[in-house]
């Protein structure tokens, strides 16, 4: 059974049918994976017969783009319900909270209900989110007053539940191969674009793919991914969940990332799994204070504004490209040369746990594209969620990992951060390490050893060797970690 049947069988309700083409159902519409798989799975049928007229009238009702009917309805006195991309902003003059939607233009000024904002204080914060909504308008009173619109209701985009461990025993019916394909699938790539010639190196190239996922199940791992442009770097990070949040260099302010002063609102570091710098050697940061709070963070978790406790374990990404020769290798060893220049200080570059080679991945093509059962972005975005804060598999590295107790800190956490995430993603059934027959302790010993814990310690050493080019007081050498007879 080919792996597009496979998942069919193994997860009937939340497998979904994908393919180039499935764009065409929504008329250009520039929405994330996570959002489309949600309608579409929601007007298909258990063979993955897509009901287009159903999608055609969900668009144009519930995602109603056209902001002259939108008006229109207001004006008449309806009650405007849509999902949407929705961006929300403090307007200290008003002493109100304002929104607009991302793809609407309503010609008036909007609110959100006091109300509304103390029932979703974690979400309706300054900046992007999805979720339902409901519009009214408020006409002018008086002749120098104007018309405005309020939101008053407001309900999050996460259509659903997770069932954790009818997730783990469907795991179980996989090969490690197989469950790649399945997790790479999920991603919207065809696993068959990554083969190798040699079947050993397809399984790598596949592992190394998988790399991206870290920073979704992990709490507060901070990632570097450099490569060459076309490699999807952005549009996974875009697409894969509305937990990570993907911005450009326009977006970093100490307001936005951690905390806005007027309006007492906590940032998108709060609130976010993960936030993902796009085209990192573009960013510049003027704001001495958002420098030094972001240092902070990424040692501690945790920072002072003011007399606010800001603390969160959201993880922190930077990606962008990279020089390549001829042969697809970097150009040259400084690999940090194409960071910010901010991150350009062996003291804060030390802080990244997870250096992921780009350049070992290839370009998209129309092959890259999945077509074939996969299963729902928004589901699995939601398990990876769940996944965070599982505290067995940081366990199971203790229980079969030993290291010297006089290896330097940060290597040490790096090194089981990554390989917790690894396990997390390609072992997730095995949550439990001695209840497993000591035929298979064996076999699991081998795997982590292979899949988790080598490419952990090679994923911080990078980041090693970059700071020593930065700094030679910082040596090239990792501390040793071996698995436990």
């Amino acid at each position: 059974m080919d792996i597009s049947n496979k998942i069919k069988q193994i997860f009937p309700d939340l497998a979904m049918y994908k393919s180039g083409n499935r764009d065409n159902l929504f008329g250009g519409r520039n929405l994330p994976s996570f959002v489309k798989d949600y309608i579409v799975k929601r007007f298909s049928d258990s063979a993955g017969v897509i009901d287009r007229e159903a999608v055609k009238d969900y668009l144009d009702t519930k995602m109603n783009n056209d902001g002259g009917q939108i008006r229109q309805r207001l004006l008449r006195g309806d009650k405007v319900n849509l999902t949407c991309r929705i961006v929300v902003q403090s307007d200290l003059k008003a002493g109100k909270t304002a929104f607009n939607i991302a793809d609407v233009d309503l010609q008036s000024d909007a609110y959100i209900l006091p109300s509304v904002i103390d029932s979703h204080l974690d979400d309706l914060i300054d900046g992007e989110n999805w979720g339902n909504i409901t519009l009214e308008y408020f006409k002018p009173q008086g002749s120098k007053k104007e018309g405005y619109v309020n939101m008053t209701s407001f309900r999050p985009f996460r259509p659903y539940s997770v069932d954790y461990d009818y997730f783990l025993k469907a795991r179980t019916q996989f090969s490690l191969e197989e469950w790649m394909d399945v997790l790479i699938s999920a991603m919207e790539y065809n696993p068959d674009s990554l083969l190798l010639k040699n079947e050993e190196e397809s399984i790598m190239r596949k592992h190394e793919f998988l790399s991206r996922l870290l920073i979704a199940v992990e709490p507060r791992l901070n990632m570097i991914e450099l490569g060459p442009k076309g490699t999807g770097k952005s549009w996974i990070y875009s697409n894969l969940s509305k937990w990570i949040w993907l911005v450009g260099n326009g977006g970093i302010t100490r307001a936005r990332m951690f905390y806005n002063r007027s309006s007492r609102q906590f940032g998108v570091m709060k609130t976010h799994d993960a936030v993902i710098i796009d085209e990192a050697a573009t960013l510049v940061i003027k704001d001495d204070e958002l420098r030094s709070l972001l240092k902070v963070f990424l040692e501690s978790g945790r920072v002072g504004i003011d007399n606010v406790n800001f603390q969160s374990d959201c993880g922190f990404g930077l990606e962008g490209n990279i020089g390549l020769t001829a042969e697809l290798q970097p150009i040259d060893k400084d690999y940090w040369r194409s960071l910010p220049t901010f991150f350009r200080d062996s003291a804060t570059l030390d802080r990244f746990h997870v250096f992921i080679e780009g350049w070992k991945l290839p370009r998209l093509g129309i092959g890259s594209i999945v077509d074939g059962w996969s299963l729902n972005t928004e589901y699995i975005s939601e398990i990876f969620h769940t996944m965070r804060f599982k505290p067995e598999y940081a366990g199971i590295f203790e229980d079969i990992v030993s290291y010297d107790l006089s290896s330097d800190l940060r290597d040490l956490k790096a090194v089981k951060k990554i390989a917790t995430a690894y396990a997390k993603l390609l072992f997730p059934h095995i949550t439990d390490f001695h209840k497993l027959t000591a035929d298979e302790q064996m076999e699991y010993k081998n795997l982590y050893e292979k899949y988790c814990l080598a490419p952990a310690i090679k994923k911080r050493s990078i980041i090693r060797e970059q700071c020593h080019l930065l700094d030679k007081e910082y040596q090239t050498e990792m501390p040793v970690f071996n698995i436990i007879p």
